[in-house]
């Protein structure tokens, strides 16, 4: 198979490279790499969204030829080419048993979305970005894997508030040329092309690939003029809300992922799904072995030994379920390839406890997946209990459903202003072996006042973007004043900062802080140490109970009683993400425990030296210590926890964030805020990075898995 070339016919020769670089996600978490493309004109890598595949289309021919006669740009070009090439030919993989990658098997890698850079539209929330990361940690690792999941071409929303502070939600189509993917080619220079098993009309799927570092992403894409206009929008939006088209769209993902890589010659590899939206690329494996030869139980044990299943969700309501009538009617006679009959078909997915409600795809992952994990260590106790009728025989200890903590990508989440600072005080090589507790020790050698300094820049820069899209809604949409005054304009970089920025799903509690009003007030206008708070994040398009808590809190925002010191940003995304984790005080998480599976962002604020302020959930329950942020105490009790929870966030930021902040010394650093920054910053640097994590999913699931395979194959 091949890809498309793009061709920047404008590149001189010397910088030929380029071309390749741009291609290749790699440069998204090497600054050296992104600063080769901002040298070459800074305003046009702003304007282009930092997108290098954008950006070159419309560059001067005038500039890149100034650059290819520049020795010093020459110097950084020359040198970043050579670790990148280095990077791609890299063959080490010491976390899977081999001394080397092996072509012959690999890890296929299914989500139904990818959080890698803003370019790149396919994602929605944590999952997409936990998926990403997953991805850049495997290429750092050489880990042998595929990724597959969707185009997009319309993206999750871009949200717009309405005057009256409602979400409503805007389209802005995929560029497909002026993006970092490629259409994967034939032998022939024809886009390859699949059918998707079962599904009647036919549906087929163009395949185009994404690049991060040597891991292959490839997307599937049904916006293609053989299909029916119904057909070609199944893959236009992530997570669409009528039930029959969420089915297509699974089918799509799991059916037609399975049939793409067989059309892209990887036929032995185990599975990895990361939650259930693809868990009908169990099926089809099964369905291919049986054709191939193997009986019914042959198939499905193998399936089984070389599957895992990853699930993110604590809340029985977010498991995709089916009726069974729909399953029958889209499948057909398609259990009867697997050697079942429709009774046992449908049992697959049926849930002991609920067998009516349907087709029950997590139910499905975890059968035929026998290594199974939740994403953090309570979450593995929530979903041994969630989950334990699949295994009546065994106490709710023994269900085999482990966990793996998720962790985040060191390099993409850490600012590169604070990087240069560790590379100073902790050694050229800390973030090489970042997943060692050892690279962080010469974090107290910093000195306060510098570290100090640092994220006090960082936070006026997040400030000052803030400012300029609340200006921008001014003058180009003719926002109201009191919505632009609720979008950041009046912030202040010498307040308190407290960041929240999550999906507005109703367990996550956005508006616990607004429970009693005069108390919050009273702490965000008080003359000698007041609070602000910044707010991000959208409601899912169907969620209308979300949307209303969302609007609730603008239009707080805009109540001139609390003094512009609540912010709303709108339209969240991966670049609002970054700044916020890089430049918020202290990041507020207060989710309806135990319904927080993992919370990756804190772990992303933490690596940056914003503690955290949180109920015991997720992965803050195993990563607080008492040094390194806030652990609000919660009861399990029935009826509104929301009123005492509220209490004791206020009683927090009273009696111990707040006080602490302020306490300063005579050159206006709070020395003793400092230390918790450092804190926060050992206790996620190592424990809870992306490459940890990545070596205990190769290590505990993907080594024995595959070790299994290859003696069956």
């Amino acid at each position: 198979m091949n890809q498309t070339p793009t061709i920047f016919l404008q590149l001189p020769p010397r910088l030929a490279g380029l071309e390749d670089l741009a291609e290749n996600l790699w440069w998204s978490w090497h600054p050296r790499a992104r600063m080769l493309f901002k040298l070459l004109d800074r305003m046009a890598w702003k304007q282009s969204g930092h997108n290098p595949d954008c950006m070159l289309r419309e560059l001067p021919v005038e500039i890149l030829t100034a650059a290819a006669a520049n020795p010093e740009y020459l110097r950084l070009y020359d040198e970043v080419m050579t670790q990148f090439q280095g990077h791609i030919e890299g063959q080490q993989c010491a976390y899977l048993g081999f001394p080397r990658r092996d072509r012959d098997f690999a890890v296929a890698y299914f989500s139904a979305e990818y959080g890698l850079h803003r370019s790149l539209p396919f994602y929605a929330g944590g999952l997409g970005f936990l998926a990403g990361d997953h991805l850049k940690e495997c290429s750092d690792l050489c880990i042998p894997l595929v990724a597959v999941g969707f185009m997009y071409p319309e993206g999750y929303l871009r949200q717009r508030l309405r005057d009256d502070g409602w979400q409503e939600n805007q389209d802005e189509p995929l560029d497909r040329d002026a993006a970092p993917i490629s259409r994967v080619l034939d032998k022939e220079g024809n886009q390859v092309v699949i059918r998707v098993p079962v599904l009647e009309p036919a549906v087929h799927v163009a395949i185009w690939k994404v690049s991060v570092g040597q891991i292959p992403l490839y997307l599937l894409d049904t916006d293609l003029a053989q299909n029916d206009p119904d057909s070609r929008k199944i893959c236009s939006r992530l997570y669409i809300g009528d039930l029959e088209n969420r089915l297509r769209q699974e089918m799509v993902l799991g059916l037609g992922g399975a049939e793409a890589l067989r059309a892209l010659g990887i036929n032995h590899y185990l599975m990895h799904l990361n939650e259930g939206h693809a868990a009908f690329a169990l099926l089809e494996r099964v369905r291919e072995l049986v054709a191939a030869g193997a009986t019914p139980d042959e198939a499905r044990e193998r399936i089984h030994r070389s599957s895992i299943f990853t699930t993110h969700t604590p809340v029985p309501a977010g498991h995709d379920v089916f009726p069974n009538e729909m399953i029958e009617r889209f499948f057909g006679s398609y259990g009867e390839k697997l050697g079942l009959d429709r009774e046992a078909f449908l049992a697959l997915g049926a849930h002991p406890e609920h067998p009516g409600d349907g087709f029950n795809m997590s139910a499905l992952a975890l059968r035929l997946s026998a290594r199974t994990n939740g994403v953090s260590r309570r979450h593995g106790e929530v979903s041994r209990r969630m989950w334990q009728s699949l295994w009546p025989d065994l106490p709710v200890e023994d269900v085999p459903i482990t966990s793996i903590t998720n962790g985040v990508h060191v390099p993409t989440w850490i600012e590169p202003k604070l990087q240069l600072l560790l590379d100073r005080y902790l050694g050229p090589d800390w973030l090489a072996n970042h997943d060692d507790p050892a690279a962080w020790a010469g974090l107290d050698g910093i000195p306060d006042g510098e570290l100090w300094r640092a994220h006090y820049w960082l936070k006026t820069k997040l400030i000052d973007a803030i400012r300029e899209r609340a200006r921008q809604r001014w003058l180009n949409d003719g926002a109201s004043p009191s919505l632009v005054m609720a979008g950041g304009a009046l912030l202040d970089p010498a307040v308190l900062t407290i960041g929240f920025a999550r999906r507005f799903a109703t367990y996550k509690r956005a508006t616990l802080i607004l429970h009693d009003r005069d108390r919050l007030k009273s702490l965000l206008t008080d003359p000698s140490r007041p609070v602000q708070f910044i707010f991000a994040g959208k409601a899912h398009p169907a969620d209308d109970p979300g949307k209303r808590l969302l609007q609730e809190l603008v239009n707080t925002a805009r109540d001139p009683a609390f003094g512009g010191r609540i912010a709303f940003v709108e339209d969240y995304g991966e670049q609002l993400g970054q700044y916020m984790v890089h430049g918020v005080d202290v990041w507020l998480n207060n989710p309806l425990p135990p319904m927080e599976a993992c919370g990756t962002s804190g772990m992303k604020a933490a690596l940056n030296g914003v503690p955290q302020l949180s109920f015991l959930d997720g992965w803050w329950e195993e990563g607080f210590n008492g040094a390194n942020g806030w652990a609000l105490p919660h009861e399990e009790r029935d009826g509104d926890r929301d009123s005492l929870d509220a209490q004791r966030l206020y009683d927090t930021l009273a009696d111990a964030v707040i006080p602490l902040y302020y306490d300063t010394d005579d050159d206006g650093v709070p020395t003793r805020w400092v230390q918790t920054m450092k804190a926060a910053m050992l206790a996620a640097g190592a424990p809870f990075s992306a490459r940890r994590m990545v070596k205990e999913y190769a290590q505990e699931f993907y080594a024995p898995a595959l070790q299994e395979f290859s003696q069956k194959k």
